[in-house]
């Protein structure tokens, strides 16, 4: 109830109304889609469901609620509280963050000038991504990133979508960062390129990220981990999502510095990372010291194995 409670506010009254009646935990949705003229759509627990007029869930279309033009602008400007400029920065990449960190993805017509997108207007599609942290996930995977007292391995986590490749960087972050028995804190930089990781809002990460992390929030992450190197001397950079050259360059430019990295990349395996033109590279070079992979069976975050530089298993789910 605590997790409605925090965030139900935000939609139009007739949504609002609907959600209320819907009898389930909250803690397990992962989001809520409104699209004009279109069924009011959740997924919850990693199964999408219709939502009924009546607040029930469904398999079958016909039982939907629809949305309407006036339903998602007025559920847009709750969400903003009247002051969709105030977020003008975060709508010209497609999202916008609200209090308690859930991120509310958007797309309608773009508004260009001379340097690219300007702004959004006739916003007709709404992806409500609720916040979950789940302090402790990362548990499992740590000791395998440590390589001494006071330093890491380079890591990458590889994940298929909605296997919770950023829940468990969060939380890695976060352990790593405060320390524990026999490893103590580290100064770790983070790069929040679209505000999944920290979850800021106006400014303050809405997550826990640990007590010695500092954030880069909305800011593309070659340029952040470069300007993070330079700025704020860590001993780890994180970043979410690689996967263009750029990126690349910049991790480059990290570990030659003396950093350590943890990032996330989408794939379902190391060998799917060879048939990737801008990773082969980086797996054949050997680049990262771990990889951590996770499977959608079971649970968000569920680690099938973890691998070193060769992509030799070192723990696998089935040892368990």
């Amino acid at each position: 109830m605590e997790k409605k409670d925090e965030f139900i506010h935000i939609f139009s009254r007739n949504i609002r109304e609907i959600l209320t009646q819907v009898s389930i935990d909250f803690s397990e949705v992962q989001e809520i889609r409104l699209r004009v003229a279109a069924p009011l759509l959740m997924v919850y627990n990693n199964q999408e469901f219709y939502v009924t007029s009546d607040g029930l869930l469904s398999k079958k279309r016909e039982e939907a609620y629809i949305a309407s033009k006036e339903e998602l602008k007025e559920t847009m400007e709750f969400m903003s509280n009247y002051s969709l400029y105030a977020f003008e920065d975060e709508m010209k990449q497609g999202f916008l963050t609200i209090q308690g960190g859930h991120r509310i993805g958007i797309a309608g017509k773009t508004i260009l000038d001379d340097s690219g997108i300007k702004t959004m207007k006739y916003i007709s599609f709404i992806n409500v991504r609720l916040s979950h942290q789940v302090k402790g996930c990362g548990t499992l995977v740590l000791p395998y990133l440590y390589k001494e007292e006071r330093e890491i391995f380079h890591t990458l986590i590889i994940s298929p979508p909605r296997c919770g490749k950023t829940t468990l960087l969060r939380d890695l972050i976060r352990q790593i960062s405060d320390g524990g028995k026999g490893h103590p804190g580290m100064n770790v930089s983070v790069v929040d390129e679209r505000s999944e990781i920290g979850a800021c809002f106006q400014g303050v990460p809405q997550n826990d990220l640990g007590i010695r992390t500092d954030l880069l929030d909305c800011c593309p992450k070659a340029r952040g981990m470069m300007m993070l190197i330079r700025t704020m001397a860590p001993s780890v950079v994180a970043v979410d999502e690689i996967g263009i050259r750029e990126d690349l360059e910049a991790m480059e430019y990290v570990m030659n510095c003396g950093c350590k990295l943890v990032a996330t990349v989408h794939g379902s395996s190391i060998e799917d990372l060879k048939r990737k033109p801008v990773l082969k590279n980086l797996v054949e070079d050997q680049i990262f010291e771990r990889y951590i992979v996770l499977n959608n069976s079971g649970k968000i975050g569920k680690v099938e194995k973890i691998c070193d530089a060769r992509g030799t298993s070192i723990w696998s789910d089935r040892q368990v």
